[in-house]
């Protein structure tokens, strides 16, 4: 034959052959189940474009606030045992769970959504690699995926009670009919209101070279998002919700994860030549057995259960923090490569656990484990699960360097998760800014606490021996997006205009919450996140919640309501700036004057002499006077025009006398005029003084002087250099 035809022989077999190959690979599609059981009320899905909630949770939401009081944490909705054995040869797991769930509906059960986050991984037909192909920013690294790289999970059987269950495939999102990320499992038996049920689930994992989040790399493996996990049943008055509905999205480019809170019992099986780390505390001395070792894992109230695998693993890093609710040991695996890595990353998750601590609650757990990805895995860095993540790696840690604030910051930021996403239990499919955006927001003020700026110091710039410092909040502004915002902060993480834009919820998040506490002040912007974390710890709040929080905690309900209406709801944009400044001395002019009753006619002459003369007067008795500061006062008049999002900020005036005048700008219409008379002769305008419209768009137009200065190119310069740094912090957290 010729190559071509029977490369065209070649592709005909395949398409013939797809279906039993697909078949083959997942033999567990169980016999489909287009509609609910007959008899069972329908529970509704959320909506495929759910995003930012506006109305605020009951009351009594999720159980209501956890006061300490409870004999748990959380109100423990599942319970999952599992069993686990990974062959790191074939880069597989073999599980069986047991997962019990309570009905908290008033309602009967039939149905329920498990994801199953993997498949994101099986081909390109998922949702995931679908978006990814159309992204034209690009994801984390961009690492391909080749031939035998894929990777899925397999559901093998569902029973409930030993019967078995039916299962079929589903979409919530609209999104392509081969995304396998959600499954319906359709119960034998109905769930009662309030009652428990436990089902019986054998799976089997293949998991993915590396590329986002989770898979393997050589003998690494940092296994994510990895067993059959149920979705989240919300009744009326949570997170916006009018009746029960499940949430249960498809796994996206950009989404992360929602899930209930429970308690996780997973044994852990690997050759015994193999170092575990994994989410909450290792029970017990390790089991070994026939060259493999078991290690078994509890924790209570988290919503998720991660670990990690590798015979290479060097001795692990340990130290205690002593907590406000006990001693935390701290852990650290990292490669031997990476071994200079250690010591940084033990020690910012320490100084994390205090910050955190100290500023929104006590850390809960008694574990923290930070995971150092070997050389060639770095798609594995960044990311978070309860009392476990993994965080970057770099070849250079001298401090101030770029490599260390970035390993510093990545740190930080994924522990920091623990609270924003696994704490608080905030919903990433559809309000990522409550995790990511707040997150960043708190992180960055960590870093500006440890006074840690970042210092861009390019090899040409090492050569003439300069340098610029940007501070973090800098930073995120440069980032932002504030020109030309795509997407309210509030947008879901799927339904975007691009990955830059998503991206925005990083930055664009923690400037507007800069801002904000820029404006309600320091002290009442820390007591008010005080107040979110201690009403909504363990009960999934929505952004509705956080902004009445933020609203009653700062007592500045205007300021945080005008923010979260312009930014979090809306693509609001804001621009102010000095349109003109001008400043003239107030002369006496010709014409009729009063004097002594009646009316006087003084010619220009008359004018002229009296000017010179008060002028000499005035100069002899002032010799010293600066230029612009004279016998007679000075008219300035300032416009300062608004576009877009207005919020309340100050003009400040500076004279040559070198005095200044502060004057509010509130003006709601497009412009506002200032008429001052002063003294000395005004020598520049400048708006937000005290930097705290962190959301301006262009701070190059916010002064004007009189005379031209030559700062505007170096501000340039400044901002340019730090939009770079933004975009590396971008790539690393995202």
């Amino acid at each position: 034959m010729h190559s071509r035809h029977r490369a065209t022989l070649a592709l005909s077999t395949l398409l013939v052959l797809m279906p039993a190959l697909a078949a083959a690979r997942t033999p567990s599609a169980s016999p489909a189940a287009p509609d609910a059981p007959t008899g069972c009320p329908t529970i509704p899905l959320a909506a495929p474009d759910a995003a930012a909630v506006r109305v605020a949770s009951a009351a009594d939401a999720w159980g209501g606030p956890r006061t300490g009081k409870e004999a748990t944490l959380s109100d423990r909705v599942v319970e999952y045992s599992i069993d686990a054995e990974l062959d790191p040869a074939k880069h597989t797991v073999k599980g069986k769970q047991t997962l019990t769930w309570r009905n908290r509906s008033a309602q009967p059960v039939c149905s329920v959504y498990l994801h199953l986050y993997l498949n994101g991984f099986d081909g390109p037909g998922s949702t995931f690699m679908t978006e990814q192909r159309a992204s034209s920013s690009g994801f984390r690294s961009n690492v391909a995926t080749k031939d035998g790289e894929y990777g899925y999970i397999r559901l093998d059987k569902v029973a409930q009670a030993g019967q078995a269950a039916k299962w079929t495939f589903v979409q919530p999102d609209n999104g392509p009919k081969t995304d396998r990320s959600v499954v319906r499992i359709d119960l034998p038996q109905p769930v009662a209101p309030g009652a428990s049920t436990t089902l019986a689930i054998d799976f089997f994992d293949q998991l993915p070279r590396v590329v986002a989040r989770t898979g393997y790399y050589g003998s690494f493996h940092l296994v994510g998002q990895w067993f059959p996990k149920i979705a989240v049943l919300e009744l009326p008055g949570e997170r916006g919700a009018l009746a029960p509905r499940w949430n249960a999205h498809e796994f996206h480019l950009h989404s992360e994860f929602y899930a209930d809170y429970g308690r996780y019992d997973v044994r852990i099986t690997v050759p015994k030549d193999y170092t575990v780390g994994a989410t909450g505390q290792q029970v017990g001395a390790p089991v070994e057995k026939g060259g493999k070792t078991t290690h078994r894992y509890v924790q209570d109230d988290v919503h998720d259960f991660a670990w990690t695998a590798d015979k290479r693993f060097a001795t692990p890093l340990v130290k205690t923090w002593a907590g406000p609710r006990g001693p935390v040991d701290v852990k650290v695996l990292y490669p031997p490569e990476y071994a200079s890595n250690a010591e940084p990353v033990l020690q910012a998750t320490i100084d994390a656990l205090d910050y955190f601590s100290k500023t929104l609650g006590a850390y809960p757990y008694k574990t923290a484990t930070a995971v150092v990805p070997p050389y060639g895995a770095k798609e594995a860095g960044g990311m978070e699960y309860p009392t476990f993540f993994t965080a970057d790696n770099t070849d250079t840690v001298t401090p101030g360097s770029l490599p260390r604030w970035m390993l510093d910051f990545v740190t930080v930021h994924e522990f920091g998760h623990g609270y924003f996403y696994g704490i608080l239990g905030s919903n990433e499919f559809e309000e990522p800014m409550l995790d990511e955006g707040m997150n960043e927001y708190w992180d960055q003020r960590m870093m500006t606490a440890r006074k840690q700026d970042l210092v861009l110091q390019l090899p040409w710039m090492r050569w003439l021996g300069i340098g610029t410092r940007i501070t973090p909040f800098d930073m995120e502004r440069l980032g932002a997006s504030l020109h030309d915002p795509a997407d309210p902060l509030g947008a879901n993480s799927w339904d975007r205009l691009s990955s830059a834009s998503y991206g925005t919820v990083y930055s664009r998040t923690a400037t507007a919450m800069r801002q904000i506490e820029a404006l309600v002040g320091t002290p009442a912007m820390e007591r008010a996140m005080k107040l979110y974390y201690e009403r909504w710890k363990f009960r999934h709040p929505s952004a509705a919640d956080l902004r009445d929080a933020l609203a009653e905690g700062t007592g500045k309900p205007a300021i945080v309501d005008a923010a979260f209406d312009a930014y979090v709801y809306s693509t609001g944009r804001t621009d102010d700036r000095i349109a003109s400044l001008s400043s003239r001395e107030v002369l006496p002019l010709p014409g009729y004057h009063a004097y002594q009753g009646r009316q006087v006619l003084v010619g220009s002459k008359a004018i002229d002499a009296a000017i010179a003369k008060r002028r000499e007067a005035w100069k002899k008795a002032h010799p010293d006077a600066k230029l612009g500061h004279g016998a007679f006062p000075y008219r300035t008049t300032v416009v300062v025009r608004r576009d877009a999002v207005k919020p309340p900020q100050t003009l400040r005036i500076h004279f040559a006398d070198g005095s200044h005048r502060d004057y509010p700008v509130t003006a709601q219409n497009s412009w506002q005029r200032f008429v001052v008379v002063a003294p000395a002769k005004a020598v520049s305008a400048q708006l937000d003084p005290d930097d705290r419209v962190r959301m301006d768009a262009n701070r190059l137009n916010d002064g004007r002087t009189l005379e031209p200065k030559p700062q505007a190119s170096r501000r340039w310069f400044g901002e340019f250099t730090a939009l770079l740094h933004s975009l590396l912090a971008l790539l690393a957290t995202v």
